[in-house]
């Protein structure tokens, strides 16, 4: 059920329960009169409508956010409830006249007490079933932060080190360099309207990996080769953004750069028991890669793998025969 049926629900059963419960009460001593029937029916209205704009004015204040301030909840429940018990009482009097018993001081100062105390239980009760609700929508809330943090992390490096390509190219190559600027506008469009939820799918991260491969192909001419085996089945499946970017940019600056001949890079991605793998391999020296801001942006992707899919999902570094190669496992089901 969505929650604002649910809501809805209870707020009906709830106040309605209550008020024929409260005249069958009353019903028992002098039967059921007209005053009872309408009086409760009304209240079970007004109690419902008061107390939703008592929610709406709660939460507009954010008095439940992030903890809620307990003070200020029941103050506004109990002003509430004593508007309650005044309307109670008019809708009584207006019916029964001076035979209403609410004329009499200690009968209308106890219906007012009782009443206030039924409304700031209301209050209690909205603060605890809420209580779960709460606590999840503020985790999703910092998680989210969290990670647009991290996602706004990656784009100062990437930038730099593009434009630095491109310039050279300026005066030696003018056309060259105007496809380049043009692929680095594509990524840039790319990282700036990629999905709200956080993850892209891997034909777009393809994409922008050959864009920026593009760039440093530029710069590094026969040095750099690329080797692609990519998985049909797997370029529909979401990953985070800049995922290969971060990956391919780590592999160039402490891989191909460093050498003078330079080396092939290779780019692979497969399934592999519930599990998408997708694998960076580059000449070059483990130590090498851990080092200076691509070692920060490897932590930080790592920090969106764990947000986004828990603990199963994994980046690790490992070296063989003179190459390293960095395998991100990402579950199908997180």
């Amino acid at each position: 059920m969505k929650t604002r049926h649910a809501y809805w629900l209870c707020q009906v059963l709830g106040w309605g329960g209550y008020s024929l419960l409260s005249a069958w009460g009353s019903a028992q001593s002098v039967g059921w009169t007209r005053e009872i029937v309408v009086g409760f029916g009304l209240y079970v209205l007004y109690s419902i409508l008061l107390s939703h704009l008592l929610r709406g004015y709660v939460r507009r204040r954010g008095w439940l956010v992030p903890v809620p301030r307990y003070g200020l909840l029941f103050l506004a429940a109990w002003i509430t409830g004593l508007i309650q018990a005044a309307l109670v009482i008019l809708v009584n009097v207006s019916i029964v006249g001076r035979r209403s018993d609410f004329l009499k001081p200690s009968l209308a100062f106890g219906g007012g007490l009782g009443i206030s105390a039924v409304t700031i239980g209301w209050m209690v009760t909205y603060i605890a079933v809420t209580a779960g609700r709460r606590s999840r929508e503020r985790q999703l809330a910092l998680r989210d932060a969290e990670l647009r943090a991290l996602e706004l992390q990656i784009n100062p490096h990437f930038l730099f080190n593009s434009l630095n390509s491109i310039r050279a190219l300026v005066l030696e190559n003018p056309p060259l360099a105007q496809d380049l600027l043009t692929r680095l506008a594509n990524i840039l469009r790319y990282n700036l309207h990629r999905d709200a939820s956080h993850t892209v799918p891997l034909s777009s991260e393809l994409e922008a990996a050959a864009d920026y491969l593009a760039l440093e192909s530029a710069r590094f001419e026969d040095r750099l080769r690329i080797h692609s085996a990519i998985a049909g089945e797997t370029r529909s499946l979401p990953v985070p953004p800049m995922l290969l970017q971060t990956l391919v940019e780590n592999a160039v600056k402490h891989g191909i750069s460093t050498l003078p001949a330079g080396g092939e890079l290779h780019l692979s991605s497969a399934l592999e028991n519930g599990f998408l793998l997708l694998r960076v391999e580059n000449p070059g020296r483990l130590g090498s890669s851990r080092e200076g801001p691509s070692g920060l942006g490897l932590q930080n992707l790592r920090d969106r793998l764990r947000i986004l899919y828990g603990p199963s999902a994994r980046l690790d570094l490992h070296a063989q025969n003179g190459r390293v190669a960095a395998t991100v496992r990402i579950p199908l089901k997180p």
